[in-house]
């Protein structure tokens, strides 16, 4: 029996004479974000794969050729059955209580074919193509959100950037009126970031009631009368012949919400900050973001891994790498263990912006990879360049930044202030620039499918 201690024994590692790697393992810890270095090394050199009892037990696979393996076996299912009419599997939040309300998590929670409906009816909402035309958005929401600051010479990159981008782009592209970013915004961040515990969580709980009431409004409204946009896509997908039920229709657009609003405001702030801490590597993507600003993107995904993990349940009796699974037990696939591989990736606890042959998890694996994976690359990179452009000395005091309290689900920042030499306003400010957006976006239809504008143009 071998046993080896992490720090405060966040890790507890025994081997057992079979050969099975048992852990203390709890992601959620506090303490986890300030040691999650070590622990990935710990596990990558004794147990890539492991079993922990917390929450409930669960196996933990960290290494990157058993997540690579697991996250695309036909042995795993995402299955979330919250109605208990088929084998009872609870999706991908571990513990299951984390998101549960009541609904699936969208097909991010569903198996093949069910899944498959769904991806094919967004697609031509988020394939290359469709995101490149909300670019000229993107642009005008980033420049009115830096005018607000920019003659101050500082600037919250969380709250009024990173927050503001996303959203109001997540709620263009859904079909959702852009001046309602705000009722949508604190909800969809506070209620991950905010502890069961915290006195504050009556207050985001009527925040989410708020949200979720415009959100049902929206698609009664659209199913009634159709008008462009994901909202419609979801509402009218034809799964299997029918419509979506309303259960189903909001989940889909939960997920859709979550996706767009908090990992790409993850991803911007911890990549400012490390900008910020490294001057010069920020003026090299500033001067070469021809050639770097890509590979950049791709390392800044790979190193803070926004959306760090997902659950799956075994749905089948299995063995890999020397472990033995039963159907029914479940699995945490760390896509940021994954990320931090010294088999894949050379010096893996190091960013290197120029990293060739990037082949990151951060936007998982298989048939369940992330479908906004195009929107989240091109919105960081128009924040990214603008910043660079605009405000090219920030400086963001590291006693200042506040992360969330625990990264088991997203690791992300509450705030980031930076201050920088003030600058000249160059359009009006963001009340006014979404009025104007709403406008353009209704008259050139930018939230219908890349297929009608196609059409559209022939």
């Amino acid at each position: 029996m071998r046993t080896t201690f992490s720090d405060e024994e966040l890790l507890v590692v025994t081997q057992t004479d079979s050969g099975k790697n048992h852990i203390h393992f709890d992601r959620h810890a506090p303490e986890y974000r300030e040691q999650f270095e070590s622990i990935t090394r710990d596990m990558h050199e004794g147990c890539p794969i492991a079993w922990t009892d917390a929450h409930g037990g669960h196996w933990v696979a960290a290494g990157a050729d058993e997540v690579f393996h697991l996250a695309r076996s036909g042995d795993i299912s995402n299955d979330n059955d919250v109605q208990g009419v088929r084998r009872g599997y609870r999706g991908i939040t571990i513990p299951t209580g984390e998101l549960a309300n009541g609904v699936r998590g969208g097909m991010l929670e569903m198996d093949p074919p069910e899944h498959r409906y769904y991806r094919q009816a967004l697609n031509p909402y988020l394939s290359p193509a469709a995101v490149t035309r909300w670019i000229p958005v993107i642009d005008e929401v980033v420049r009115a959100c830096l005018d607000e600051k920019i003659t101050t010479g500082r600037i919250d990159f969380v709250d009024d950037l990173a927050n503001i981008v996303p959203a109001v782009l997540t709620l263009g592209m859904l079909g959702i009126p852009l001046a309602k970013w705000e009722i949508y915004n604190e909800p969809v961040h506070a209620s991950v970031y905010t502890p069961p515990d915290s006195p504050d969580r009556a207050r985001i709980g009527e925040l989410q009631r708020a949200m979720g009431a415009d959100l049902y409004a929206a698609v009664a409204e659209i199913r009634r009368h159709p008008r462009p946009g994901l909202v419609n896509a979801v509402v009218h997908a034809d799964i299997d012949g029918e419509n979506p039920p309303d259960g189903e229709v909001l989940g889909m657009l939960s997920l859709l919400i979550g996706g767009g609003f908090d990992t790409t405001t993850a991803l911007t702030a911890h990549s400012l900050e490390w900008l910020s801490q490294n001057p010069d590597q920020r003026e090299l993507i500033s001067l070469e973001r021809d050639t770097l600003l890509d590979s950049a993107t791709e390392e800044f995904l790979r190193f803070f891994t926004p959306a760090p993990g997902d659950g799956r349940t075994f749905s089948a009796d299995c063995d890999y790498a020397g472990a033995q699974f039963r159907e029914g037990e479940r699995l945490w696939l760390s896509w940021a263990m994954a990320n931090r591989d010294p088999s894949l990736f050379d010096n893996p606890h190091s960013v290197d912006i120029e990293r060739k042959g990037n082949r990151h998890f951060s936007f998982g694996l298989g048939i369940h990879r992330c479908i906004g994976s195009n929107v989240a690359r091109t919105v960081f990179k128009r924040m990214l360049i603008a910043v660079l452009d605009r405000m090219p000395d920030f400086y963001c005091d590291p006693a200042e930044a506040v992360h969330y309290e625990t990264i088991g689900i997203i690791q992300g920042m509450r705030n980031l202030p930076a201050t920088f030499t003030p600058g000249p306003q160059l359009g009006p400010g963001l009340d006014e620039t979404l009025a104007r957006l709403q406008k353009e976006c209704d008259e050139q239809g930018l939230a219908e499918p890349i297929t009608a504008q196609t059409g559209r143009s022939q």
